[in-house]
């Protein structure tokens, strides 16, 4: 096994040197116009030290790409996925695996009809496999939200239906992206809905969270079985004004949902989570609180960090701002402006690996749109415990506690160096049953809870492996019910 361990060392090095949100970073620069997408699309995705963008540029908006292999402090060249010459719109990118992970992009275009179409890469961007159409609708397919993992390709996107009326529309893959279910798909929403549906897909495990608008109120959906069947519709807002844009990211049993709403009289975004895996959800909480409008909420959750970013006119001008959850979404720390300029900047995306959180952004202080990254390379700060000024001096997995349990026990571990991680439980046939950890994390000593709320798991002994650089332990607990 290949060893992706840092030092100590450097990573003091690293956290003394890089606090908190570091410069604006200019991405492209071109006299055309460069564009991302909607919040309900992820434009930005990481996995390990990867960290990759893409976004639609020229006069004829075709796909490029861009990534960095070093947490984003250097990036590579750009890599053009789509060259067709046509309106190539909301491209939606997702990572699977961690070292050289594949890339999966989708976006929607214009070359026929507004179609959905799919790209994958196996080497960091610099070539692309071939193109798949994956949609073939009345009108409009637009708005593609990705998500992967394995074998496993998931897309939603909004569909056409008929003059006006708009619906939330399913595709996977389980081949990796070779071969898709038909051009079909499967409708997720109900009742045809009068405005843009801008559906959104997270993914833990094989379980598929979605969210969309219908008729300007938010409304969600999950499947417990990879995309096979899905649960009823929940709807999870009710309020007399509008309700547009949600996005969603998924962590274990727990589900966070943001969106943009007009419910005081002007645009703010709010947040709703659900902690058992949603089957139920708490109260809506308001995440900003000026009178000024705030639109297209991003978000990214890493263990019990949520963290989100939006468009925001308070100062003015359209401007970045960012706020975290360090308690799984229970409170919220204060707003943090991201950008200051006097032009507009708009369309966030984030997304988290490791402890650095990666965002991008349209921005065209330079008097046209083009693409901009920041970085916080220590603001994701998942499972570490006060431990003051001493860090480990050796691995270790300790036993779960309590044990034997139900429904929950809490495992530990400690890292003396910064590696990749990973913390999986196996039945006793040696079937993966869970993976609770699966990232790059710096040292430290973590606690992980796991839960056996929705994954049908039956009374008896389980296995639960670590997984850091060299080191491999492995210790048993007992499940009852």
């Amino acid at each position: 096994m290949k060893k992706y361990c840092l030092t100590l060392t450097l990573f003091l090095s690293a956290a003394i040197s890089y606090a908190q949100w570091q410069p604006d970073v200019q991405l492209t620069s071109n006299s055309s116009r460069d564009l991302g997408s909607f919040n309900n699309s992820k434009w930005i995705a990481s996995q390990g030290s990867e960290v990759n963008v893409v976004w639609a540029s020229g006069e004829a908006l075709d796909v490029w790409h861009i990534r960095s292999v070093y947490e984003g402090v250097t990036w590579g060249s750009m890599n053009r996925v789509s060259d067709i010459g046509n309106d190539e719109w909301y491209p939606s990118i997702a990572l699977d695996g961690t070292v050289n992970p594949v890339i999966h992009v989708v976006w929607s275009d214009n070359r026929s009809n507004w179609e959905i179409y799919y790209k994958s890469s196996t080497n960091g961007g610099t070539s692309w496999g071939s193109e798949s159409r994956l949609t073939n609708g009345f009108q409009y397919s637009t708005y593609p939200s990705i998500a992967a993992s394995g074998s496993s390709v998931h897309l939603v996107w909004s569909e056409n239906i008929a003059f006006e009326n708009n619906a939330a529309y399913y595709n996977r893959s389980t081949d990796g992206g070779v071969s898709w279910q038909g051009t079909s798909g499967i409708q997720l929403s109900n009742n045809p809905s009068t405005s843009e549906v801008f559906p959104s897909i997270s993914l833990s495990d094989t379980h598929l969270h979605v969210v969309w608008t219908e008729n300007d109120e938010i409304y969600y959906r999950q499947s417990l079985t990879n995309g096979t069947s899905w649960n009823p519709i929940v709807r999870l807002t009710n309020d007399p004004s509008y309700s547009r844009s949600p996005c969603i990211s998924a962590s274990a049993q727990d589900i966070h949902v943001a969106w943009q709403d007009r419910r005081d009289g002007h645009w703010g975004i709010y947040y709703k989570r659900s902690t058992d895996g949603g089957s139920s959800w708490g109260e809506d909480t308001q995440l900003t609180n000026t009178p000024a409008p705030a639109y297209t909420p991003s978000l990214s959750v890493s263990g019990t960090v949520v963290h989100v970013v939006w468009e925001d006119n308070r100062d003015g001008n359209k401007e970045v701002y960012y706020k975290r959850s360090t308690n799984g979404g229970a409170s919220w720390g204060e707003d943090t402006r991201l950008t200051n300029n006097s032009a507009d900047s708009y369309n966030p995306s984030v997304a988290v690996s490791g402890t650095v959180v990666n965002v991008v952004w349209e921005d065209n202080r330079d008097g046209n749109s083009d693409i901009y990254y920041k970085r916080d390379p220590t603001g994701n700060v998942t499972g570490i415990e006060d431990i003051g000024s001493e860090f480990p001096e050796e691995f270790r997995l300790a036993q779960n506690y309590p044990n034997p349990f139900n429904p929950s026990t809490l495992i530990s571990y400690q890292l003396p160096v910064s590696c990749y991680v990973t913390l999986k439980v196996f039945d006793v046939l040696g079937n993966e049953v869970a993976t609770l950890v699966d990232e790059y994390k710096p040292a430290g000593i973590y606690n992980v809870e796991f839960r056996m709320q929705n994954l049908e798991l039956s009374s008896g002994i389980y296995f639960y492996q670590l997984t850091a650089g060299d080191f491999i332990q492995t210790k048993k607990m007992l499940m009852i019910k």
